[in-house]
C-alpha cells in the first residue's frame, strides 16, 4: 500500500497590468512574486550569435478576491 506523493501545485490564471504586455493573460504556479517578460531586439552584425532582449518586470499585486491574479508593471526595474 503506497502513499499518494503527488505534490503538484495547481496553476492559477493571472493578468499583466500596465507596460508593454498590458492585458497579457497567463497561468502561474505557486504565485511567484515577480514575472519577467522579454521582447527580442534587432541587433546589427551580432558576433557569435549574440542576441539582445528588452526586459520588463511585473510584480504580484494584492489579492483581488475573485478573478485572476494581477501583476503590475514595475517601470523602475530592473
Amino acid at each position: 500500500m503506497g502513499m499518494d506523493t503527488d505534490c503538484t501545485t495547481p496553476e492559477e490564471h493571472a493578468v499583466l497590468v500596465g507596460g508593454p504586455a498590458h492585458g497579457l493573460r497567463l497561468r502561474v504556479t505557486d504565485r511567484p512574486p515577480v514575472v519577467q517578460v522579454t521582447r527580442p531586439c534587432e541587433v546589427e552584425a551580432a558576433p557569435g550569435g549574440v542576441r539582445a532582449e528588452a526586459l520588463y518586470v511585473y510584480r504580484l499585486g494584492l489579492p483581488a478576491g475573485e478573478g485572476p491574479l494581477s501583476y503590475g508593471y514595475d517601470a523602475a526595474s530592473p
